[in-house]
């Protein structure tokens, strides 16, 4: 489970470490302690980095390895606050600013009971190489507290939020580290963030945090950003093998932000998408889901996703099950990280599943993603896949440094333009390290580099 004490070492499918890297990954381990997600990130990057340290040994000996994996700074601090009832509540905020070689930090904040510091850690670490793959000048951090929005009022959400903001505005700017939403975190909350920045700095300086509203700085797309790449990044790695999403069947897990846009997309670019899921069950609609309907109950009624079955003749709702047992050529899953394991990987490889690719944060485990290769279906890791999101994040703060604002329509082009730059990176840097169409080796290889090379270009810093 996120957030689980215990330290984990890696799965028996994990890709076998070069041996010049083992003793950078027992020395993560060593100054991490019990923080298994963060191991996780960083064994999954490690395990793909031998062909480019073999071609470049100037990596190594710049110890570029063990800085790329050693946060810049990380911040923790205590946000005190006053629930409706009057009674001080205390929470934990934190920020950690991973690497800033290409640009300012850039990465969300999420406000759930989960969040640690091996979640924020993790979370950061794959900001770097995702925000790096976008090509766009950006560093990647990430933070958030392990306050939980949900049930609270209004009033307590912004209490929180101003409490948060007193601290983290010392950290914050746009030439220094530019925060945005996450789990948790929507435009209310970057709204009652930003008040407290404006109030506390006395500056008006729209490029300090993105996911603002459309009024006040935001970006067209930004909502459907993640979602919608995602989408995109599947049809480019159906393109490879010449075929598409149109006339496939496809699953999406979760029914947030990134499910219900990656639904809309696929279906937009021809894909029947027959399941979402919430954490009660999953729906299963064989005719193709009606997004608009999922849109009214998730996002206008805020309800369970089992209201979709009462309203939609011959779909059903199954509760308490998990939506990878419904047969199905193309998944995304789309809700958290660790929801498809190796048994769900088993289910989607039986069912003749050909595409997974990922729209939430390292959903499928170490061992999933391994049977999935043996299996021979394309995978399509979050970092590449899922990054539309800050891409488009940058796409708002550049029409904020211009004072200026984009249509939907030209903002989704910039985001098309960026998908596609991100699939033929990943693709071509796999070609060049022997594992033509494995886009785990070409993501980590491509972000990598791009890394690097900046640090190296900087000294030692």
């Amino acid at each position: 489970m996120p957030g689980a004490p215990q330290t984990e070492r890696p799965t028996s499918r994990s890709r076998k470490l070069h041996p010049r890297l083992e003793s950078v990954f027992d020395t993560v381990v060593t100054r991490n302690p019990a923080e298994r997600e963060f191991h996780e990130a960083v064994r999954g990057v490690l395990g793909t980095l031998g062909p480019v340290i073999e071609r470049q040994p100037e990596y190594l000996e710049a110890k570029l390895v063990e800085r790329i994996c050693e946060p810049e700074r990380q911040i923790i601090f205590r946000v005190p606050w006053t629930d409706d009832r009057g009674s001080v509540q205390v929470n934990r905020g934190y920020r950690v600013e991973f690497n800033g070689a290409l640009g300012p930090f850039k990465g969300g904040l999420r406000f759930h009971p989960s969040v640690s510091s091996s979640i924020v850690k993790f979370l950061g670490f794959e900001q770097v190489f995702k925000n790096a793959l976008t090509g766009l000048p950006l560093g990647g951090g990430k933070g958030g507290s392990d306050f939980d929005p949900k049930g609270r009022s209004e009033a307590e959400v912004m209490r929180f939020c101003q409490s948060f903001m007193s601290e983290l505005h010392r950290h914050i700017g746009e030439y220094t580290d530019v925060p945005a939403g996450d789990a948790g975190v929507g435009e209310r909350e970057i709204g009652f963030l930003f008040g407290q920045y404006r109030r506390i700095t006395n500056r008006y300086e729209s490029g300090t945090l993105t996911g603002k509203g459309l009024t006040w700085g935001g970006a067209q797309v930004r909502k459907e950003a993640t979602g919608y790449g995602c989408a995109y990044f599947a049809e480019e790695m159906l393109r490879t093998q010449g075929s598409s999403l149109s006339g496939r069947t496809v699953t999406v897990s979760g029914s947030g932000n990134v499910a219900i846009y990656a639904i809309e997309k696929a279906q937009q670019l021809g894909g029947t998408v027959i399941g979402c899921s919430d954490s009660k069950g999953y729906v299963h609609d064989p005719a193709g889901l009606d997004v608009e309907l999922v849109k009214q109950i998730k996002e206008v009624e805020r309800g369970p996703l089992e209201d979709y079955a009462t309203h939609r003749p011959g779909a059903s709702f199954v509760p308490g099950a998990r939506l990878w047992e419904v047969a199905t050529e193309v998944a995304l899953p789309c809700a958290t990280q660790g929801e498809l394991d190796a048994d769900d990987a088993r289910k989607l490889i039986e069912s003749g599943t050909v595409l997974v690719v990922e729209g939430a944060n390292m959903p499928c485990t170490p061992e999933a993603v391994g049977l999935l290769r043996e299996g021979g279906v394309l995978f399509g890791p979050a970092k590449a896949a899922n990054a539309g999101g800050v891409a488009t994040s940058a796409l708002e703060m550049q029409q904020n440094a211009s004072r200026d604002s984009w249509t939907f329509e030209y903002t989704e082009h910039r985001l098309v333009e960026i998908m596609r730059d991100i699939h033929r990176s990943c693709y071509e840097m796999s070609g060049e390290c022997g594992v033509p169409g494995d886009y785990v080796v070409g993501a980590n290889n491509a972000a990598f580099v791009r890394v690097a090379e900046a640090m190296l270009a900087m000294g030692v810093t």
